[in-house]
């Protein structure tokens, strides 16, 4: 594989696929095929598994037409984000910090990390259930088994794109195989499956299904992921380029969701089929529908199949959801770390809650957990779909191509859409808790402006286009680091005529030496200043006897000889304690002519900053004088 660039989206992948050079329309088509299904399986993953088929179990059919509005919302949104990573070459978490001020950026990133967590929480719990009914093993050791699937990612990206997406869409021709052999055991009602894509909302309840369908559906984090893999693909960056990249990827992208949509229909009309036309109408857990499956259907394939599917599902998804994972990383906070630190971190931001909701609530609780994280996910949509319309509609930015009235109007409505049913859910969600708890201080405290400063924060990317060139400039006017700079006239040449050196005996001394001695010349007095750090320095100070206050006396005494046979006028100061202590206590003193301090930079960083010190950084705030660095 080719040398990561450190500049672009995915690095490790950036352009891998070269899609020039095909004169067959088919291959031109094929050079394009894969990022989509990465995607797709975001829209099959366990959380869906668990809105399906509450909806289903609860409701019948009546709820298939929120599955295909939410097909055709993911479809146009999807296209939306690979125009941006095709035309302007970068995803949306970069395309977001070069359009936002840096706090709203972090946390805009927050809210993406959430939910990212969200949705491996979903795959962490739907994985751990299939595991547990295919072979029988506690859901928590399921969970533990997860963990293990953290370097699967590493692999295949080592292997190239094209052998992951490869991988990716196995495991979808299991999970579609599984369910097609699975509707033809159910043999649902047509008639009544064309009656569900009536739109209609049965009750509040199904409202929260609805929206937790939705959450399921359209993934924030795909936004994230898609514009960044198209980038994978090596184009032309000509006009007729670009808009063959766009059409092939629009192509991509309806094939793979097409496909989501039956999978996530079948999961519904099964559960509807199965379940609703029985009358079990509580069937929300995926262990009560496995469970039931055989003695429903008749068949002992019916579960299996469900297992196998269930894993499939949440393995494909938790690839694309570390993918995901880095993109908003690097993105937002332009933070590169080792992939395998990456992928453990987001799992284990998604097994501590499971782990915790399993041992408290115990096992049966892990299905509203999966309706919950959906939730969670259609709550952030608002955050990563409103700066996407934005950017993708820039006339300047898109250089030609930006999307069209229609498309922003569209846009717009299924933005409109999504924040008003998560608004809806967020108020009749509160008001039940401040209904329900005997002291509701504590929420008016903490949840309520939380809730306001959201919904501000919403407001604010909303409507920034529409005065960010203004309070770009005061931003930059109010907070750049620095003030207006100084007036330069006439400058008085400085010659120094006392300099002090600190010494440390290594091989920066004589770098420092030699600095001083060319700005000051003969004509100059210096003074070689250093410090015993010896614990009984530090406690005694000037009494302390030991062996190495005699060496470094020697030291200095060697330095100043060899410098006076130079010709040169020097003294020596031995100081005891801290260097960053005991220098700008000397240079500050009364009767101190120093108008120099030359320093040499103590050659570590990071973890040896941390356990051995900065001198130079503690000494340059506490003296007066001017001090040179070498």
């Amino acid at each position: 594989m080719s040398k990561i660039n450190q500049n672009k989206s995915l690095g490790e992948v950036h352009h891998s696929v070269n899609t020039s050079g095909k004169k067959s329309p088919w291959k031109r088509i094929l050079a394009f095929l894969g990022p989509a299904y990465l995607i797709s399986v975001g829209y099959m993953d366990p959380g869906n598994w668990a809105t399906d088929l509450a909806g289903g179990s609860q409701f019948g059919y009546s709820l298939l037409w929120v599955l295909l509005m939410s097909n055709i919302m993911a479809l146009l949104l999807q296209s939306l984000s690979t125009r941006l990573g095709v035309v302007r070459g970068m995803d949306l978490a970069q395309a977001s910090r070069e359009e936002y001020p840096p706090f709203v950026n972090f946390i805009l990133y927050i809210f993406a990390e959430i939910a990212i967590a969200a949705c491996d929480l979903a795959e962490v719990v739907g994985m751990a259930i299939g595991l547990q009914l295919l072979f029988d093993i506690p859901l928590l050791w399921g969970v533990s088994i997860t963990v293990f699937d953290s370097f699967l990612l590493l692999f295949l990206l080592n292997k190239g794109m094209r052998k992951m997406e490869a991988f990716i869409v196995a495991l979808i021709a299991i999970i579609g195989g599984s369910f097609l052999l699975e509707m033809f055991l159910a043999k649902p009602d047509l008639p009544e499956i064309a009656s569900g894509f009536i739109p209609k909302i049965p009750n509040s309840d199904g409202l929260y299904i609805a929206i937790g369908i939705i959450g399921a559906t359209v993934m924030p984090h795909n936004l994230y992921l898609h514009s960044s893999l198209v980038q994978t693909r090596k184009i032309k960056r000509t006009k007729s380029g670009i808009r063959q990249a766009l059409r092939y990827n629009f192509i991509d992208s309806a094939i793979a969701l097409n496909l989501a949509f039956f999978v996530n229909a079948a999961i519904l009309i099964l559960a509807a089929s199965v379940f609703f036309k029985n009358g079990m109408f509580e069937v929300a857990e995926i262990q009560d529908a496995h469970q039931l499956l055989e003695p429903l259907l008749g068949s002992s394939l019916a579960p299996i199949l469900f297992a196998l599917a269930l894993i499939a599902a949440g393995q494909s998804s938790t690839l694309t959801g570390t993918l995901a994972g880095q993109i908003v990383m690097e993105g937002y906070l332009n933070l590169r770390i080792q992939p395998w630190v990456r992928r453990l971190i987001t799992r284990l931001l998604a097994i501590v809650p499971a782990f915790l909701t399993i041992i408290y609530f115990g096992e049966r609780a892990t299905g509203e957990l999966l309706v919950l994280s959906q939730v969670v996910l259609s709550l952030q949509l608002g955050f990563a779909i409103i700066p996407l319309i934005h950017f993708v509609s820039d006339k300047k930015t898109m250089n030609g191509f930006h999307i069209k009235w229609p498309i922003i109007i569209a846009s717009w409505i299924i933005s409109v859409i999504i924040v008003l049913l998560n608004a809806k859910l967020v108020f009749d969600e509160l008001k039940n808790w401040i209904a329900s708890s005997n002291d509701a201080t504590y929420i008016w405290i903490f949840v309520v402006p939380i809730v306001i400063a959201t919904a501000l924060l919403l407001l604010f990317i909303s409507f920034w286009p529409l005065f960010k060139e203004r309070m770009a400039k005061e931003w930059i006017k109010n907070h750049a680091p620095h003030k207006d700079p100084e007036t330069i006239d006439d400058i008085s040449e400085k010659n120094f005529k006392h300099i002090a050196i600190a010494i440390d005996f290594s091989a920066s001394d004589k770098k420092s030496i030699s600095a001083a001695l060319n700005l000051g010349g003969k004509s100059c007095k210096y003074t070689l200043l250093h410090t015993v750090e010896t614990p009984g320095a530090v406690i005694y100070g000037k009494q302390i006897q030991d062996y190495e206050t005699d060496k470094d006396t020697e030291f200095l005494k060697n330095y100043k000889k060899q410098l006076g046979d130079l010709g040169y006028i020097v003294e020596i100061n031995l100081s005891f304690g801290t260097p960053k202590k005991a220098i700008p206590q000397l240079l500050n003193s009364e009767g101190n002519t120093c108008d120099l301090l030359v320093m040499g930079r103590h050659g570590h960083k990071m973890f040896k900053d941390i356990l051995l010190g900065t001198t130079v950084d503690e000494v340059r705030h506490r003296i007066e004088i001017p001090i040179f660095i070498i």
